[in-house]
C-alpha cells in the first residue's frame, strides 16, 4: 500500500482556502490555557473548513511558536477573532443569530450523535479549559449543551479531542458535500 503524497490529497492552497465556502460553525475557546492545544485546535478547525475561531480570556493568540508547533500554518489559513472574555463574544454571536452549543457535561445535555445541526443555521461551539471545562456563567449561556457519550473510567476527554470529535460531527451534517467530493476524488 503506497502512502498519499501531497499531491495526491489536492489540498487547496493557504490562499484559496480562505476564499472557500466554510461551515457556518464559530469555535469558541474559552480559557484554553495549553498553546499547544490551541495550536492543534487551529489545524482541525482548518481540516473541517470552520469559519473562525473565537479565542477568548487566557487563550492565547497568533503569532507564536508553541501554536505554529502544531497548528503547522494553519493559525495564517484560518479566520480568527480575540475577545478579553467569553461573555463579550457569546453575547455577540447570539445577536448575530447564532445558536450557541457548549461542550459540556450537564444534566439535560444532548448526546452528541442525537444533535442534528441545521445545514440553514449558524452554530457556535463552546470548548472550555483543560481542567475547569467552560465557565458555568458561560454553560449557562448556551442554547444547546452537547456531551459525547464516553464508556471508560475517565470522566472527559482532552479539549482537543472533545472539540475536534464535536467539530467532525458537524461538518458530517453541515458539510456532506465534501465528505463526497473527496470519496468521489478516491474512487
Amino acid at each position: 500500500m503506497d502512502k498519499k503524497s501531497i499531491w495526491d490529497l489536492s489540498r487547496p492552497s493557504a490562499e484559496q482556502y480562505r476564499g472557500m465556502e466554510k461551515m457556518r460553525l464559530t469555535v469558541v475557546l474559552d480559557n484554553v490555557r495549553s498553546l499547544n492545544n490551541i495550536g492543534s485546535l487551529f489545524r482541525t478547525a482548518d481540516a473541517f473548513m470552520v469559519e473562525r475561531l473565537a479565542l477568548c480570556g487566557i487563550t492565547a493568540t497568533p503569532p507564536s511558536p508553541e501554536i505554529s508547533k502544531t497548528a503547522l500554518g494553519a493559525e495564517n489559513s484560518v479566520e480568527w477573532v480575540y475577545f478579553d472574555n467569553t461573555r463579550d463574544c457569546i453575547d455577540k454571536l447570539k445577536s448575530e443569530g447564532y445558536i450557541v452549543c457548549c461542550l459540556e457535561q450537564v444534566k439535560g445535555s444532548v448526546e452528541l450523535g442525537s444533535f442534528v445541526a441545521e445545514p440553514d443555521r449558524k452554530y457556535a461551539l463552546v470548548c472550555g479549559h483543560e481542567v475547569y471545562g467552560v465557565n458555568p456563567e458561560i454553560v449557562n449561556m448556551a442554547d444547546v449543551w452537547l456531551e459525547i457519550p464516553q464508556g471508560g473510567t475517565k470522566h472527559s476527554l482532552n479539549v482537543t479531542v472533545s472539540t475536534a470529535i464535536a467539530m467532525w460531527q458537524f461538518f458530517s451534517r453541515l458539510r456532506p458535500d465534501q465528505i463526497d467530493q473527496r470519496a468521489e476524488q478516491q474512487a
